[in-house]
């Protein structure tokens, strides 16, 4: 079963910058695809629910699963978050990696992206990191991890350019859909 948070905007499956992960470090990742091409990302959080953006679709890849926040918490600023996925590795590139690769993002204070995102940004259930060329970032239905724990979903950037260091990339906040993801679960 998919358990997809769905915000306005979405993000194309892309990992621009970063590193190659080390194999197996992230296995709790999943590639969604169809047709053997890799769509989107998520997180299996149990054996039979992966959790990503609502525009993803269809888990091949065996993971194993990463445990959630038991409660709901402020994520604070400049804290850094890791990204994982296998997407596009440029803004204008058109095949994805081969590869599962990583990179790191800040979060950010919630008026720096109420600034730049206004009428889009809602604290209440977003967080927004900054993008660092240096270090890479963003990847469409895949988790923002803090302190090894998922933080966010990917929601949106910037017309689906990850490399705009001045506009926030936003997540969609896992802890505050957590007690509909129980529901979800129980069901």
């Amino acid at each position: 079963m998919y358990l997809c948070v769905l915000m306005k905007g979405a993000s194309e499956s892309s990992i621009v910058g970063g590193r190659v992960a080390k194999p197996h470090s992230r296995p709790y990742m999943a590639s969604l695809q169809v047709e053997e091409r890799h769509i989107c990302g998520g997180i299996l959080i149990r054996p039979d629910f992966v959790l990503t953006a609502a525009h993803c679709n269809k888990l091949t890849l065996r993971v194993l699963t990463i445990g959630l926040s038991k409660k709901e918490g402020k994520i604070p600023a400049h804290v850094n978050c890791a990204v994982a996925g296998w997407g596009k590795t440029a803004y204008d590139g058109q095949d994805p990696s081969e590869v599962l690769k990583e990179a790191v993002e800040k979060t950010q204070f919630d008026f720096e992206c109420k600034r730049i995102w206004q009428k889009y940004f809602n604290s209440t259930h977003m967080v927004c990191t900054k993008f660092d060329k240096k270090k890479g970032g963003i990847y469409s239905g895949g988790p923002l991890i803090c302190n090894s724990k998922p933080q966010g979903i990917t929601a949106f950037l910037y017309k689906d350019d990850c490399s705009k260091p001045n506009f926030p990339h936003v997540f969609t906040k896992i802890n505050f859909f957590l007690p509909w993801i129980k529901t979800m679960m129980q069901g």
